[in-house]
């Protein structure tokens, strides 16, 4: 009995070294093309391969979406890969709608507001929090254009000053 819970411990141990929290898809484009106005978390309703697929870090993000139907929140294009060992029943389509865990006020405050507003519903981030798979969604604004280049050209002159500080810094110190 005790040589069993040492190894309980142990396991315990191992895991609170690693951190539970581990983010397995981020959607990097979403952060280019759209304006944030609001995040939230969202727990995500997943087969047990695609628990292990997503374990293993195997996610894409880049064409997924959140939509409310039938007064619930759906993640549509979410691409999890069948884990290589799922087979026959454990095997499932990977491209499937996930239903997302929110609460109802949550859910009738975001058809609410991309009904009224010309607003949409983009995933963030896919990650393990205390070993449950959760979604970071945004309520998000689209970008034009113009707003792109506009973004881009600022984040270069911040960068370009930032260099130039710190160039004059270290040749004003030496």
């Amino acid at each position: 009995m005790a040589r069993a819970k040492k190894q309980i411990a142990k396991r315990a141990a191992a895991r609170d070294e690693r951190g539970s929290d581990r983010t397995v898809a981020t959607n990097r484009r979403a952060r280019r093309e759209y304006e944030f106005i609001e995040t939230l978390e969202a727990g995500i309703v997943l087969q047990g391969s695609e628990v292990k697929s997503l374990r293993e870090g195997k996610a894409q993000l880049s064409e997924a979406y959140a939509r409310v139907d039938d007064g619930e929140m759906w993640l549509f294009q979410m691409h999890i890969p069948p884990w290589q060992y799922a087979t026959g029943f454990g095997a499932n389509d990977p491209d499937r709608k996930r239903k997302l865990l929110l609460h109802r006020s949550q859910i009738d405050e975001l058809m609410g507001k991309t009904q009224q507003q010309a607003l949409t519903l983009i995933p963030v981030s896919l990650y393990f929090k205390d070993g449950r798979a959760k979604v970071q969604i945004a309520l998000a604004k689209g970008r034009k254009l113009y707003d792109k280049r506009n973004l881009l050209m600022s984040r270069d002159l911040e960068r370009e000053a930032a260099r130039a500080t710190k160039e004059i810094n270290h040749w004003s110190g030496a």
